[in-house]
């Protein structure tokens, strides 16, 4: 009984992904082509993308050629012994008259050869990023119709399906930088971890999962992601209960219980309950403390985290997934276990504040038998709404202070815990800081793929092409448009604009219901402007201009309540509105 059971759940799964996400390869010509040498022309894509080149020779042409493919570029040229696992190759060619061909350096052993690794379709030749290249040999002159990257994208990607504009246009930038960051980064058909390995990590597709859903309006190829990785799953700790925060988005982004029903008992493999200590508190032994609890990665960017048999961050996970946890028991029609879950949340909750929250710093240390207080001990608890209302504005404050003391996967999470706590204009700060810790250092090193790491002395072997490292593309949609969703499948959402410094914000934001427009100014009054699809309505919580009394919608005055620095709106929005603050 148990075995068809098993065999149901499996076929179910496999007819739910027969539709998956498909990549193609694009046409992409070049924007610039230079003569830089008499045997060498530089050619230049603008940006990064995994592909590979297909030529179309000259009449009459005979002769061999030499293309060098290359990510970094340096004193005019491509940098041929970049750092790390920066992108250089090189391949040979023969030409023949106008005969097209396609050429490619050898595919790399680390991430065609790994039984995790992702391949790409064999008909397509072997792809990597590049944005520039070097020809040498090629007869006469170049031109662009003879030299195109076949580019691979996902075929469902829309450039149109999102925007972001704002008052501040070096955050225009990053939001580009990392919207296209996502972009590029489908070519695999499911989210890798970047060029290096090709491998799915859990942490890695649930950041990855956040910023496509506000960059496209694809939901498959996160699901095609946490499916492999429930069949591949990878080692550290706290990537386990990643698979719960990527089942608990799809649910809030799509409602669709047919896709979560049969994966819904996996998921209780993910939560560290094996781990369980008798008082709730989830332990970890030696190989765990050295191994696999992993806090942040690279290790550098641990801020000193203090290892112990009661771990801080690993108990903030696992709190977090108890209560994600018992909604999608709800969702799936488990009342009883819905309720376990959420009493297990509340006595382990009240666990973890008697034994890891120091009173007298107001700080949670990060385990057991320690004294010290990373940023990671608190911007988790932060983030994963853990902290009493009584210590939320000192912890945001020490945060904020303390500043980007962690990597560009851990910021995702100190960024949201900012947010949610009035501390905006601190993360955008963050954000655009004139500091080797921040998007704007990537964006004028002149990436096009947001990186593995903040810099290559954090991180020596980093990729340039790694999708966790483009968390602005959620959070400035998330936050500072400040659409996102109450219930399931977008039923109700709520809009909650971050001003955050800036004088005026508007973009597009995609849900499974149609986009969602939003525009506000926050020059003279706060006046926001708001189109939602049919079938969604909106809870609104607007900021309160200095002196305001009172809140209009399309010039009525409506009830609103005041509550600290927002005016809450008593009723729903519907469709199009313009609410002012006055």
């Amino acid at each position: 009984m148990q075995y068809l059971k098993t065999l149901l759940i499996a076929l179910s799964i496999l007819l739910q992904t027969s539709d998956a996400a498909l990549v193609h390869l694009v046409d992409e010509s070049p924007i610039q082509i230079t003569q830089v040498t008499p045997d060498v022309i530089l050619v230049d894509f603008g940006r990064v993308a995994y592909g590979n080149l297909r030529l179309t020779p000259p009449i009459g042409a005979n002769q061999s050629i030499t293309v060098h493919y290359g990510e970094a570029f340096e004193k005019g040229r491509i940098n041929r012994k970049p750092p790390g696992t920066v992108r250089y190759a090189k391949a040979e060619a023969t030409l023949k008259s106008t005969r097209t061909l396609v050429v490619a350096p050898a595919a790399d052993k680390r991430n065609t050869s790994h039984p995790k690794a992702i391949l790409t379709p064999a008909e397509w030749g072997v792809v990597l990023p590049f944005r520039w290249v070097e020809i040498e040999g090629w007869p006469g002159e170049l031109s662009p119709d003879q030299i195109v990257r076949q580019s691979a994208f996902a075929s469902t990607w829309d450039d149109s399906a999102a925007a972001f504009e704002c008052s501040d246009e070096l955050l225009n930038d990053i939001w580009e930088l990392c919207r296209y960051s996502i972009k590029a980064t489908t070519f695999a058909g499911v989210y890798v971890d970047g060029d290096r390995e090709r491998i799915p990590y859990e942490a890695d597709a649930y950041l990855n999962q956040l910023s496509h859903y506000t960059t496209d309006s694809d939901v498959q190829m996160a699901r095609d992601t946490f499916d492999q990785l429930m069949e591949k799953p990878t080692w550290p700790t706290e990537w386990a209960p990643h698979m719960v925060f990527m089942a608990y988005a799809d649910w809030m982004h799509t409602g669709d219980a047919r896709w979560l029903t049969p994966r819904y008992e996996s998921l209780k493999t993910k939560m560290l309950l094996n781990r369980k200590r008798p008082d709730g508190l989830i332990g970890s032994n030696q190989k765990q403390i050295k191994r696999d609890d992993i806090v942040d990665w690279p290790k550098g960017e641990r801020d000193g985290y203090v290892f112990t048999p009661v771990n801080t961050v690993v108990n903030a996970f696992h709190l977090r997934v108890l209560v994600q946890m018992a909604e999608l028991a709800r969702a799936v029609g488990k009342p009883s276990e819905a309720a376990d879950y959420l009493d297990r949340a509340r006595k382990t909750h009240a666990v973890f504040q008697d034994t890891l929250f120091d009173k007298q710093s107001g700080l949670y240390r990060d385990g057991i038998d320690t004294k010290h207080s990373s940023l990671h001990a608190n911007l988790f608890p932060l983030a994963f709404g853990l902290v009493p209302a009584a210590q939320r504005q000192h912890i945001t404050q020490w945060l904020g202070n303390r500043g980007m003391a962690c990597s560009v996967y851990a910021a995702q999470y100190l960024l949201e815990g900012l947010f949610e706590n009035e501390a905006g204009t601190k993360a955008i700060e963050l954000m655009t800081a004139d500091n080797d810790r921040s998007w704007k250092h990537m964006f004028e090193s002149g990436t096009t793929i947001t990186w593995e790491a903040w810099d290559q002395k954090y991180k020596p072997n980093q990729d340039w092409n790694h999708a966790w490292g483009a968390a602005p593309a959620n959070l400035l949609p998330r936050y500072v448009l400040g659409a996102q969703a109450l219930q399931a499948g977008w039923k109700t959402t709520r809009i909650r604009p971050h001003t955050s410094g800036l004088s005026y914000a508007k973009g597009k934001i995609p849900t499974p219901k149609g986009p969602i427009f939003i525009s506000w100014d926050n020059t003279n009054t706060f006046t926001l402007s708001l189109t939602l699809p049919e079938y969604i309505a909106a809870m609104v919580e607007i900021p309160a201009a200095k002196g305001s009394t009172q809140v209009y919608v399309n010039g009525e005055r409506v009830a609103a309540n005041r509550s600290g620095e927002r005016w809450l709106l008593a009723e729903p929005i519907t469709g199009t509105a313009e609410i002012r603050v006055n």
